[in-house]
């Protein structure tokens, strides 16, 4: 029976490169993949190749690299720690390659990795962590399953199901983080990650709550929903309670719908912290003006159609003297109006859009409750939204949207 290729598995390891000379041997794809973790390290880089790619060009241009324009010659790799041959020259390849087993260089081949004296592994990177992963068996290395297992390492340390605790002492701080529309796959990776690190959480109504469920037991959830037109818990209460939890050296997490920015009171969460000697961090979210549209299949620009879009919010009506919005300036714009907070004030707000110079057929749509399961599509009229929004019963939270767009791609999405 013949001996398996590789009866020892690979020993793992890191290379500390910075400063380090390295060689790259060839300027093609390989390279181009291979480079940018190599600069990253801050690996004394020397390309030897008689052409390269754009990217790679672009490289060596910057700075980053050193690029002798030329085959390889015997001597290349003369005071060097790392080699990475990637030629479509299998004869240069053999002997750079005898040169770095004479040069006790360790060299990744990657034509022949049978040949190699060291494996590249599949990585993957997420916050300060770098995962690597190389599978080997009795019939030799199977690198599309390193990439399938690294990603999935990757994933679940992103996404907090796997957890990664931090084993030092933690500094005390806020993340206010954006949830996105309701979605729960919608929120960012990097707010997935601080949730599951969380100690305390502070979340809205409008936030995804499904992500509450996966939170560990140990973690304290505070209900700050603003419920409309009914309880809420006030502003300064949320201030307070952000602060004192972050004074007792708990890591938390104000989650909220949508962007903290955007309508979302974030900015005095912000000040408040930061008035406190609190560390805030600030995670934007996917905004409800945008992607709530988009998933009912409105596009709040398109080309031909409308080349700017407005959000506004309705919380108040038109002519209250606390609007901060200019209705006769958007009732004389031709892009697309889109209302956040506004469902009780549609009446009001269309008349004096008409009034100011937008046509009574101009296209509604109130998408209610967007991607969410429950999620549904009306349309109407600046005439008839006013009655529709009664007759079909709509009810916050729906984001508004106000122009022709609305009629683009129009389907059924409820």
């Amino acid at each position: 029976m013949a001996e398996p290729a590789h009866p020892h598995p690979a020993y793992p390891v890191g290379l500390r490169l910075s400063g380090r000379r390295v060689v790259v041997i060839g300027g093609g794809q390989v390279a181009q993949r291979r480079l940018p973790a190599l600069i990253a390290a801050g690996a004394d880089i020397v390309l030897v190749s008689p052409a390269a790619t754009p990217s790679v060009e672009a490289m060596a241009t910057a700075g980053e690299i050193r690029w002798e324009r030329r085959p390889y010659a015997e001597g290349d790799l003369a005071d060097a720690w790392y080699v990475l041959i990637a030629t479509s020259d299998s004869g240069a390849n053999a002997r750079a390659s005898a040169e770095a087993e004479r040069t006790r260089t360790w060299c990744v081949r990657s034509d022949d990795a049978d040949a190699a004296t060291a494996w590249t592994p599949a990585t993957g990177r997420s916050e300060g962590v770098t995962v690597a992963v190389m599978t080997t068996d009795v019939h030799g290395r199977d690198p599309r399953r390193s990439a399938a297992v690294r990603d999935a390492i990757v994933e679940g340390l992103r996404d907090g199901t796997i957890a990664a605790p931090h084993h030092r002492t933690r500094t005390p701080g806020v993340a206010l983080v954006g949830g996105g529309p309701g979605d729960p796959d919608l929120i960012t990776v990097r707010g997935r990650r601080l949730l599951a690190e969380a100690d305390v959480v502070i979340a809205d109504r409008l936030g995804p709550r499904d992500l509450l469920d996966e939170l560990p037991p140990h973690v304290e959830v505070i209900d700050a929903a603003k419920i409309p037109y009914g309880r809420y818990m006030a502003q300064e209460a949320i201030n307070n309670a952000l602060i004192e939890h972050a004074k007792a050296g708990r890591a938390v997490v104000r989650l909220k719908g949508g962007d903290p920015f955007v309508f979302g009171r974030g900015m005095e969460e912000a000040e408040a912290l930061a008035d406190a000697g609190i560390p805030c961090t600030v995670v934007p979210g996917i905004s409800s003006s945008i992607s709530v549209p988009g998933a009912a299949g409105i596009p709040v620009t398109h080309r031909g159609v409308a080349h700017e879009f407005t959000v506004v919010s309705g919380h108040v009506a038109p002519d209250d003297e606390r609007s901060l919005v200019d209705w006769p300036a958007l009732g004389r714009l031709r892009g697309t109006i889109v209302v956040l907070m506004g469902v009780d004030k549609i009446g009001a707000i269309a008349r004096t859009l008409m009034a100011n110079g937008r046509g009574p057929d101009t296209p509604v749509a109130l998408v209610q409750e967007g991607t969410t399961a429950a999620q549904r599509r009306v349309d109407a009229t600046l005439a008839t939204v006013a009655a529709t929004v009664t007759a079909e019963d709509v009810r916050p939270p729906a984001v508004i949207v106000i122009g022709d767009v609305v009629s683009v791609g129009r389907r059924d999405h409820g």
